[in-house]
Parts: C-alpha cells; structure tokens; sequence
C-alpha cells in the first residue's frame, strides 16, 4: 500500500509492484551508495572501480563480492545503477588510482549491461524512499530502489511522480542495518541523547559524562583501524567502549577508575613512550562544581578562577603532546563557568595554553542538553534574574 499527501491516487501496475518489494522483516545487508563528483566520475567508470577514504572506510570493507551497488554523483545529483560487487571492499585494489586519495576500492561490474541512471532529483527520491546514501541497506530496500530506477527509465518523459511516498516501514529496513551516528559536516553538534546503538558506550548516569558521538565521529576523522587511542581521564569508559565497537585500541586513564578496564594513573603523568599515539581525547573537569572523588591529585578539586586549575592542566596538555606521533590530533572537550554572578571564560583559558603546544584543526560547538540545570525552574530563573545556562561546550581539535 502506499500513502499519499493529497487525496488518493489510482496506482498503475508499474509502481504496484515497487510496493510489492517493501517487507517488514529486514534481511542481510546487500545494498550500498558509493559518492563521486564531476571530477572522479569518469575514472570511477573506466576502471570499473567505486572507492572512498578513511571516513567511509568502514561501509566500503563491509562490501562482499555479489552486493548491489549504487553510484552517486553529488554535483551532478545524478545517481547510476544496479552495479554488482565484483570483489569485496578491500584497501588499495588499483592504489594509484585518484592518485591514491581514495584508498578503500571495490570492483565493479553491470554484467555486460549500462547502468540506468535517475538524473531527476535522485536526493528527494532517495530521501522519499527512506535511503540515506551514506549507510548500508538490506536487499529488500536495494530491491525497491533498482525497480525505481526501472520505472524512471521508462516514464523518461512524464513528470516526475512525487506524490508517491513509500510506508514508514520501507525507512525502517535501512535502520534496522545500521544505528551508527552520522559523521558531523558542520561546526555545530547537537545530540539529544549521551549515547547511540544497542551498546551503552559510558554511563549515562556518570555525572559529567562524554557523549559517545562526539567520540565516534573523531576515531572516525582522525584514525585507522587497530590505531592506538589513549583517554587520560577516562571518566565512565564512554572512550573505551566506542573504540571497542569501532576496532581501535584504547588505554584509558583515571586518578580513580570506576571500572576494571580503566588503568588508576594521574593525567599529568600518562606512562607511554614519546610520540606513540595516534589520538588523544581529554573530557576534564571545568572547575570544581562538580566532586568526583576525593582522591587528593583531583584537579577537579581547584576553582576554574585560580591560575593554579589552567597550571596543572596545561601539565597535562603536555604529557598529551608528547605521547602524541607528529601529524596525530587530540579532541579536548571543555566548558565555560558562571557561578556566583560571575563569568569565568574557561573554554578561552584553556584554549590559549593549548595553543602553545599545537595548532587549531578546528573549533567545535557541542550542545548540552542533559546538565542538572535544564530544568525549567533553572530557565525560569535565568530570565527572572538576568543570567544564562551554559549552553554549549567547546571541542577543540589541535594537531600536533
């Protein structure tokens, strides 16, 4: 059945039976969108060949031989298939290929066919059938978009159909394959929950705890497989638990663990060799508004308004940087203060000192959504007594 915006539309035979192809048990994972441009979309046809970086990486080694492949170019908003996976994603097939910017390669075929293309809109189309190129989807959903493609190809010269718009189940078949967060494209990053999967990644109750995302889209940036992760103050394990899911080694630090896997060390003395990590990630305290332990080393325990907190943190920049390899980045996650009607800039603080060690990659803005101030009695009292809630954090990502 299909559902309408409007009033009800008598169906044709042809697009009955792209309806036929939607089902509500998900099946294994066979279909998936490969991106190119204007400039690297006639090499992706002359070797046959679809590829990605380091971003994607993961998507393009979930490619077995036989899988139904899709390209996309985004300029041209073009998209071109059914291709068949003639090998399964591996790293560097043709490495000269793109000049080896696109390392991640499978091979491809139409088994002596030419792709079919949809060259109108194919995003709202893909956005209509629920499919978002940038995630894996099973057979049914990859079912349903060749037999679109088929039905755009014969109705070349009739207006586009887009009051056609598939059941909500049809979204749920790419859902039920993948519930990875999206890799961020902008500066702003805005979570409505701490975690994301069937896994917890930390504890949500931890008071202070990271949000996993935030960590999912930095292993994915600025780290390969089996690459060496370090988080000096590991807090509820949110570090340890999305490396884990994602392949990456991690040692995670705390002057006091709250759980096995995180080894008791003080982050101003992190015991590793001389440029042996391939990336650092520091969620520390903001000053001391919140009491974590009583161990006596707690830097959570100085005032963000006393040189002494940016002193022994800036100690731990350093251990940072010295365990980092050249080139690697570290992702230092911090708040501003404002408490007893005063405002202590502790983002810029820290941000100064960092600055002596490494250079800015970039600049994120990180909602905050769940602190115990976000409580209508604490908005009210903003308003009434002329103050604001600390809205977001800063993520600052440094390259060594």
């Amino acid at each position: 059945m299909f559902f309408y915006k409007s009033s009800p539309i008598e169906l044709t035979r042809e697009e009955k039976n792209l309806a036929e192809h939607i089902i509500d048990t998900p099946a294994e994972v066979t279909g998936y969108i490969f991106a190119c441009t204007n400039k690297t979309e006639k090499e992706c046809f002359d070797r046959m060949l679809f590829s990605t970086n380091k971003v994607y990486s993961e998507k393009m080694l979930q490619v077995k031989k036989n899988d139904i492949l899709f390209l996309l170019n985004l300029q041209s908003n073009v998209l071109y298939g059914p291709f068949t996976a003639e090998s399964s994603g591996k790293k560097d097939i043709i490495p000269e290929a793109w000049g080896g910017k696109y390392p991640y390669q499978v091979k491809v075929s139409t088994d002596g066919k030419t792709a079919e293309s949809i060259s109108r809109t194919s995003g709202k189309i893909l956005k209509r059938l629920g499919i978002d190129w940038r995630e894996p989807f099973n057979k049914e959903l990859a079912n349903v978009l060749v037999e679109f493609m088929k039905y755009e190809q014969n109705h070349i010269d009739d207006p586009l159909n887009l009051q056609i718009i598939f059941p909500k189940k049809a979204k749920n078949l790419q859902k039920a394959v993948s519930d990875k967060p999206v890799i961020e494209s902008t500066t702003l990053w805005d979570y409505p929950r701490q975690s994301y999967g069937k896994t917890p990644k930390g504890n949500n109750h931890y008071r202070g705890v990271t949000p996993a995302f935030i960590l999912y889209n930095m292993i994915k940036r600025y780290t390969n497989i089996n690459d060496l992760v370090i988080d000096p103050m590991a807090g509820s394990g949110t570090t340890l638990d999305v490396c884990r899911e994602e392949n990456r080694k991690c040692i995670g630090y705390d002057i006091v663990p709250v759980r096995s896997d995180i080894i008791q060390n003080d982050a101003r003395h992190i015991p590793l060799d001389d440029s042996s990590v391939d990336m650092v990630f520091i969620d520390p305290p903001y000053s001391n508004n919140i009491d974590y332990n009583s161990h006596p080393g707690n830097i959570g325990k100085i005032s963000a308004e006393s040189d002494e907190f940016y002193n022994e943190l800036e100690k731990v920049m350093q251990e940072c940087h010295r365990i980092l390899k050249q080139g690697k980045v570290l992702g230092w996650l911090i708040g501003d203060q404002w408490i007893k009607k005063k405002f202590t800039p502790v983002g810029f603080l820290i941000y100064q000192r960092l600055c002596k060690y490494f250079e800015t990659v970039d600049i994120i803005c990180v909602t905050r959504r769940n602190q115990t101030s976000n409580t209508g009695m604490w908005h009210n009292r903003a308003v009434r007594f002329n103050f604001y809630l600390r809205g977001f954090k800063y993520l600052f990502l440094m390259r060594k």
